[in-house]
């Protein structure tokens, strides 16, 4: 596989290859296990409509976009809540 340059600041670069070095990689194996470890947002998007799927099939949950909003908020209003502590 062909290796790409990518253009980061130094200070993201440096603090990359300490925590790569501290867990005994190289920067560059790092990176790409991290890439292989995150979800792209359409792979986000695909696994949240999978679970959805199967809330509802398990007990029948099924929000509307309105109770969606309302629970976004108020999860957002407990994250915040508990950040502020």
């Amino acid at each position: 596989m062909p290796d790409a340059n990518v253009r980061i600041p130094e200070e993201a670069k440096d603090r990359l290859a300490a925590i790569a070095a501290a867990e005994g990689l190289s920067l560059r194996a790092y990176l790409a296990r991290l890439a292989e470890t995150l979800l792209t947002p359409a792979e986000r998007a695909e696994r949240a409509e999978r679970a959805l799927a199967a809330l509802k099939e398990w007990n029948g949950y099924d929000p509307s976009p309105a109770e969606q909003r309302d629970l976004d908020d108020e999860l957002d209003r407990r994250l915040a809540e508990a950040v502020a502590r």
